[in-house]
């Protein structure tokens, strides 16, 4: 069971990656990619951690919520027309 939810979180954080375009924005490069990452991860060490998860998080609940209201109004013109 362990090893299924570890598959499952793994689909899910590449899922996100995906979301946020990084993959289009890269050109797939894995380097680039895990540098962010690594950045990321730099800073969240740093004295600014909790302002910069207060806004990464703003950010993606946008986002989460942009999605959502997008893949609704595509529904309500599919059920329109």
């Amino acid at each position: 069971m362990k090893r299924r939810e570890r598959t499952r979180q793994l689909i899910d954080l590449g899922g996100l990656v995906v979301k946020a375009e990084l993959v289009e924005l890269t050109g797939d490069d894995r380097a680039a990619l895990l540098g962010l990452l690594v950045e990321a991860a730099a800073r969240l060490r740093g004295e600014d951690r909790e302002q910069a998860l207060t806004l990464w998080r703003r950010r993606g609940m946008r986002t989460f919520a942009d999605d959502a209201a997008a893949k609704d109004e595509r529904q309500s013109r599919s059920i329109e027309g």
